[in-house]
């Protein structure tokens, strides 16, 4: 096996077609068909199966592919960290986020990285944070911005950067905006507007719900934060969201947010990166800088 070989393969199994993983790599499609035959041979084992154009794993060529996508990422880091020592800190830095750190926290940071680090090239994919932890154990980003519960996660470094916690969101003229004290009871007739499965806020939120004996109406399942902002503004119902998502919203009088009855916060921003990760400088500094400017505005904010 070598680097060649194996990086062919790593591109060819997340490809539908040869000809589809020869213009990723930018190579002549029988180049492609060479490294993968000459990787088949010498393992003695077929990895990837043709039907028709389209193109299969086998087994074995499955249980190949994360050993050549970590293989193809220290190699690429290493790559990377000689490029650095030469260009004195340039590189790409592929970061994933999911959505509402994506939309609400990152911007509000990266500008002032950029100025700091000009040579960096950030790289962002925005995904549900499951996505997204997936992609950074398979070495297909360098660090993660996702909100979590704050809990370890084996292999993984989690560091809570600030608390994000899930609030009840209201139309202003809603019953409930004003009521006091709001109880679970208060909630048992209303419709809610809720994020699919597999979000961390819908997950949070089901097991508040359930904990909390709410019995509720879900009355449609939505996919983005925004579009359930608007929804809730046009009396749709009511939503479960984080509070950073909908501070802009509240500040305008446009909706209301409340706290959760007996809701206790397990919802974090966090930063996460892989432990036996040698970093390259782009990664380094970037969760140097991202841990303590949080902390420093942290510490401003408690004064």
């Amino acid at each position: 096996m070598n680097l060649q070989q194996l990086k062919v393969f790593a591109t060819a199994a997340r490809s539908k077609t040869l000809s589809e993983a020869a213009e990723a790599l930018e190579l002549r499609q029988p180049t492609v068909s060479f490294h993968l035959k000459k990787l088949e041979e010498e393992l003695g084992i077929e990895l990837l199966r043709k039907q028709g154009r389209h193109v299969t794993l086998t087994d074995a060529g499955g249980a190949l592919v994360p050993y050549a996508r970590r293989i193809a990422a220290l190699q690429e880091e290493a790559s990377e960290l000689m490029k650095e020592y030469r260009e004195q800190g340039r590189g790409k830095l592929r970061i994933g986020a999911s959505y509402t750190p994506a939309t609400y926290f990152l911007p509000h940071y990266m500008g002032r990285f950029q100025q700091q680090f000009p040579g960096a090239v950030p790289l962002l994919t925005v995904k549900k944070a499951a996505g997204i932890l997936d992609l950074l154990m398979e070495y297909e980003i360098d660090a993660a911005v996702v909100s979590l519960r704050n809990e370890p996660i084996e292999g993984l470094e989690v560091i809570s950067l600030v608390e994000d916690e899930l609030m009840l969101i209201v139309p202003p003229d809603h019953r409930l905006a004003q009521l006091e004290p709001l109880t679970i009871e208060d909630l048992q007739t209303e419709p809610f507007l809720v994020h699919e499965q597999g979000s961390t806020s819908r997950e949070l939120s089901d097991k508040w719900a359930r904990e909390a004996g709410l019995r509720w109406e879900i009355r449609m399942e939505l996919g983005a934060i925004e579009t359930i902002k608007e929804s809730i503004k046009y009396k749709m119902g009511i939503g479960i969201l984080p509070r950073r998502s909908v501070q802009r919203e509240t500040e305008l009088g446009e909706l209301v947010m409340r706290e959760l009855p007996g809701y206790v916060n397990e919802r974090h921003i966090c930063l996460v990166y892989r432990k036996e990760d040698i970093l390259a400088a782009p990664v380094r500094n970037f969760i140097s800088y991202l841990q303590a400017i949080v902390q420093a505005e942290r510490l401003e904010q408690t004064k």
